[in-house]
């Protein structure tokens, strides 16, 4: 049987490949798309715990603005194909969606698997090979350009198929079992690339605080938080922050990740600091204190006052903190304890020790360095018809759909490759 000939090999059916092999595919190529996992897009069906955050509706001239590394360098992608490109894409391939807080935009039936299946439609309704269960083992070059790959099947054989074009859109290193296992990484240093070094971002934030088995479980909304990194305020935040088994999390947590993750690794002192009362003073809460004690019997614990202040979740944590029994009558309260409650209820630290490994990690900071790619085509300067897209290059943002489209935008560049 004669071996069925492409213009383009694209390596990964996640966001980034999907995207980059459908567009290539109407723009006239012959394309094949190689997954090494069962069924494409994994990552994205899992992503938003399940509900997927596509994108971020915020003014375009704001967007850029969350992209933490080589902005500039996406700016050009974003430009061909921004977040409105991605809502109108999504909406003309009949996904329902629905803008949510914070601009974050999320598929209208709150599956995951709607923006997974878009994607998968748009590549086989523009006639992509898709061919799952295969792994490729080695981009094949000659003298500085691309002429193909060997993969290996599902049947443990490998193959090789030639192409003059070939998409690298492997992700990153977080989820490893969604795929992501830094094959990209492998593949860019075999041609020559550098790697800038990979760590997780938007990953939970572990935590060394004395009290942090009491906290397990423990959702806070609306509370300021400061991040420290030697004793200087580096980030400010508002919103949510949680706590489970994997550290100190929530949407707050997960923004501070990237600049705690970096000083971690270089050693430095990491605290957060939260403010649980932001719209309230020290004064005020200093007569807000006097008002509830002064309605409160004598022989009512100091635990109760907490719980007029804190989750019931932070009582004993907070008076643990405060060196105060929980069960110490309020009228025993002095008044430095006071003072001491409104400086914690104010600034709760939380010093920070480590972080999550890439299992719980929503994205991978580091990767391909952007210096080596043509940006306005995601071409290799090093090796001709070799393209790069999405997670594996050294591209991240913040939380709130900012870093699945960067996997749009870029995939989509690397699409509109001329044959």
């Amino acid at each position: 049987m004669e071996q069925k000939e492409y213009d383009v090999i694209v390596i990964g059916g996640g966001a980034a490949g999907l995207m980059a092999a459908g567009t290539a595919a109407r723009v006239g190529n012959r394309v094949l798309l190689l997954e090494k996992m069962e069924k494409p897009a994994r990552k994205v069906r899992i992503t938003g715990k399940g509900r997927c955050n596509l994108t971020n509706a915020r003014p375009v001239e704001e967007f850029v603005e969350q992209v933490r590394t080589n902005a500039e360098f996406f700016s050009v992608a974003f430009a061909e194909f921004n977040n409105r490109s991605t809502i109108r894409f999504f909406e003309r391939n009949n996904v329902k969606l629905d803008i949510e807080r914070g601009d974050r935009v999320f598929p209208k039936s709150g599956k995951a698997s709607d923006i997974a299946n878009a994607l998968e439609w748009y590549c086989r309704d523009n006639e992509v090979d898709i061919e799952c269960n295969a792994r490729v083992t080695e981009i094949l070059e000659v003298a500085g350009k691309v002429y193909g790959v060997n993969y290996m099947n599902k049947r443990g054989f490998i193959r090789k198929i030639e192409a003059p074009n070939v998409i690298v859109a492997t992700g990153g290193v977080s989820y490893p079992a969604t795929g992501s296992t830094g094959d990209g990484y492998i593949f860019a240093d075999a041609a020559g690339h550098a790697i800038e070094s990979v760590r997780p971002s938007l990953t939970p934030l572990v935590t060394s605080h004395p009290q942090k088995s009491y906290l397990n479980g423990l959702l806070l909304r609306n509370v300021g938080a400061k991040l420290y990194i030697d004793n200087e305020l580096t980030r400010e935040e508002f919103g949510e922050i949680g706590f489970s088994e994997r550290g100190v999390e929530g949407a707050v947590a997960l923004r501070m990740s990237r600049d705690a993750v970096d000083a971690l690794i270089d050693e430095r002192k990491v605290k957060i600091v939260l403010d649980l009362k932001p719209a309230l003073t020290e004064d005020i809460l200093r007569e807000r204190l006097k008002r509830e004690i002064a309605e409160m019997q004598p022989e009512e614990f100091f635990a109760e006052l907490l719980r007029k202040l804190v989750p019931k979740q932070l009582v004993v944590p907070m008076s643990k903190e405060l060196d105060i029994h929980s069960k110490l009558y309020i009228s025993k309260v002095t008044e430095p304890e006071l003072e001491r409650l409104i400086k914690v209820l104010k600034g709760f630290v939380l010093p920070i020790t480590d972080y999550a490994p890439f299992e719980y990690a929503v994205v991978t900071a580091g990767g391909v360095s952007c210096d080596e790619i043509n940006k306005y085509t995601m071409e290799s300067l090093k090796v001709k018809g070799l393209y790069f897209a999405g997670e594996v290059l050294d591209i991240d943002a913040n939380t709130g759909g900012y870093n699945l489209q960067i996997a749009f935008s870029t995939g989509h560049l690397a699409g509109l490759l001329k044959k």
